[in-house]
């Protein structure tokens, strides 16, 4: 083979993407975790089919030479960040993800601009994933306050 709403304003731009493309160079412009949630979740069903029985099909494409390298790119320009957001480092197996997803044709046809072009894809943790795909808002990084450093906070005998 070949091959959550947004408090903050400029968040507001991208709570919905019905019609329009997703790109990288956009996303990485919108300044906060949650927003850049917004602007990639797609609100799928748990257990939907996507591929069906071509399934094969686009498990063999994530073994291609070609996916591997754009892959290894992908995370080296994101810093291994989810979300490619500075700072919430992937700690684990990193998911390399198509903004856009994907397609039986897109693979087919080898539609290399929706397949491998970096502007469609970007670095996520397991977590964001799953909730990129299928729902719901209460990823760690949303449902919680950063945690406030005090020095000597991480060492017991200083207390």
């Amino acid at each position: 083979m070949r091959l959550a709403p947004c408090e903050n304003t400029a968040d507001k731009r991208v709570t919905t993407m019905s019609d329009n493309k997703r790109s990288y160079s956009e996303m990485i412009t919108i300044p906060t975790y949650a927003g850049r949630f917004t602007y990639l979740k797609l609100s799928g069903a748990v257990g939907k089919e996507t591929f069906g029985f071509d399934r094969w099909l686009n498990q063999k494409f994530y073994h291609d030479k070609a996916w591997k390298k754009v892959k290894r790119e992908v995370i080296v320009r994101d810093m291994g960040c989810d979300m490619a957001f500075e700072g919430l480092d992937i700690y684990g197996k990193i998911y390399v993800h198509h903004m856009n997803p994907i397609k039986y044709e897109d693979i087919v046809n080898q539609n290399f601009s929706a397949l491998l072009d970096p502007e469609n894809l970007v670095c996520v943790s397991y977590e964001t994933h799953q909730a990129i795909h299928y729902g719901g808002n209460c990823l760690y990084q949303l449902c919680t306050e950063p945690i406030e450093r005090k020095p000597n906070d991480t060492c017991l005998w200083k207390r």
